[in-house]
């Protein structure tokens, strides 16, 4: 058995795999988020800790024998987080997490100095954990003059399990200080936020083992002491472990709170220009790709919530039958943007209004505009030398078919439906921990799912909706001009 360990914003999966890699079951504990000031957020690092035994005390009353033969542990965590220990470990204050934006000033101060995006092949976003440090110093000074490691929050939980400071590619390809072309810290980097590499865990890749389990926890969950915990891997690199999404070319479009579009590549091919995250994936040697869109569900939560309807019932409203777009656009921009505008400011918009724009012309052109924000980071993954030829859709959003075939004729890609199965980060961690105690082929682990379903392009509606992503496309300038 292997166990793969999610650390989400909301929670924390246990989920349980056997040596085929089948699905034996699952735990769960619950998180929050403190938010004590307007753009920030937070989370107390022993928070994780306890929803993480939660977790696993679900998963192993539920399955006591099974759990028993765990061999294996592989991580995977939110990105980004400044979690700040002291020289006994003891943490120095809440972790600032990958959604907050206090450090937007010092983010665009570090971001003006050019060896940032140079060697990290990525713009320097508030998110990331370099600016945070810089906040802090700026602001909590005397918090700064205690930090003895500056962890992520997957590995403070392998702090927690395995006694180590380890990280390991992909999520420190997030922090701003990780020379990603050639995978190690960056010096230079790190001085230019006061820091150096003392401060920062050993790196190993996502395959390798990072720690053994700690005799104490062995012993309070009845498994063997010293099995290896996996290096593990950022939530989306993670998700594309268990997507199989790792040979070049590969990729997957998700449909969550927020939208990414993944695409695995076997080169350092940076882009920093168009907002695209280029970071290190979780296997050896391989480097991936993501457009990242800040609102793709969130944009049709929000509509339900203005318009007092469920968001399936909004969605079925259009039937599943492709229509043209109606002249309405719809900007996704409700909390700014990553991809490709790297636009904080920016706020959504509705364009094209009639008399005649009923609530199912809303529906419509939000999902339009959630496709054609992912045709933006195609775009400009191509402008990176990514060419693709089919996604994989994941996210709850792509139980939608009108949505799916939305994004399809957008993107003039075929979108393949996984047949059912958890394919998330907790198993691609669970996968990433069979490799780390076993040494078995990568590759050969981390393949992907059956396809259930495939979801070609409308060739009768292609014109139509190119016409549609011109309109889009011409809207930013226009309503950022306005915005203030």
């Amino acid at each position: 058995m292997y166990l793969g360990l999610d650390l989400g914003t909301s929670g924390v999966k246990a989920l349980l795999i056997d040596a085929g890699q089948g699905v034996i079951g699952s735990g769960h504990g619950t998180l929050d988020v403190s938010r004590p000031h307007p753009g920030w957020s937070e989370q107390d690092p022993l928070h994780w800790i306890r929803a993480c035994q939660d977790a696993i005390a679900e998963l192993k009353a539920s399955h006591p024998g099974q759990f028993a033969a765990v061999k294996g542990i592989g991580l995977s965590g939110q990105m980004h987080g400044a979690t700040l220990l002291d020289a006994a470990d003891q943490v120095l204050r809440p972790c600032i997490l990958w959604n907050d934006t206090r450090s937007h000033n010092e983010a665009a101060a570090l971001d003006a100095d050019p060896r940032f995006r140079a060697l990290t092949g990525n713009i320097v976003f508030p998110g990331f954990t370099a600016p945070k440090l810089a906040w802090v110093k700026n602001n909590e000074p005397a918090v700064f003059a205690k930090v003895a490691k500056v962890l992520l929050p997957k590995d403070f939980l392998r702090l927690w399990l395995t006694g180590e400071h380890i990280s390991e590619m992909s999520d420190a390809a997030g922090t701003s200080w990780l020379d990603v072309g050639k995978r190690r810290w960056s010096a230079d980097l790190l001085a230019a936020t006061s820091l150096d590499e003392s401060h920062m865990p050993a790196l190993v890749e996502g395959t390798a083992k990072a720690g053994g389990l700690r005799a104490e926890l062995a012993s309070q969950w009845g498994i063997a002491a010293g099995i290896p915990v996996a290096g593990g891997a950022g939530d989306n690199a993670a998700s594309a472990c268990g997507m199989g999404a790792v040979r070049a070319g590969h990729a997957f479009v998700s449909l969550g709170t927020s939208g990414v579009l993944f695409a695995a590549n076997a080169a350092y091919l940076p882009n920093p220009a168009s907002a695209v995250h280029t970071f290190c994936h979780a296997l050896p040697n391989t480097w991936h790709q993501m457009g990242v869109i800040l609102s793709a569900t969130d944009s049709l939560n929000w509509l339900s919530e203005i318009t007092g309807r469920g968001a399936g019932e909004l969605t079925s409203e259009l039937g599943e039958t492709l229509k043209a777009p109606t002249g309405v656009s719809f900007l996704p921009y409700l909390s700014g943007e990553r991809t490709p505008h790297n636009d904080s400011a920016i706020r959504g918009s509705f364009t094209g209004l009639a008399h005649e724009s009923g609530r199912a012309v809303l529906t419509q052109a939000v999902l339009e505009g959630v496709a054609f924000a992912f045709r933006d980071s195609l775009e400009a993954l191509k402008t990176a030398g990514t060419t693709l030829t089919r996604v994989t859709a994941i996210g709850g959003g792509s139980r939608s078919r009108y949505w799916l075939k939305a994004i399809a004729t957008a993107l003039q890609l075929p979108v393949d439906i996984p047949a059912d199965g958890d394919f998330g980060a907790a198993f691609g961690a669970a996968r990433l921990g069979l490799i780390a105690a076993t040494g078995a082929d990568p590759l050969s682990v981390c393949t992907a799912p059956k396809t259930d379903a495939t979801i070609e392009p409308d060739a009768a509606l292609g014109g139509a909706y190119a016409d549609a992503y011109h309109r889009y496309r011409a809207l930013y300038p226009v309503i950022r001009a306005v915005t203030a």
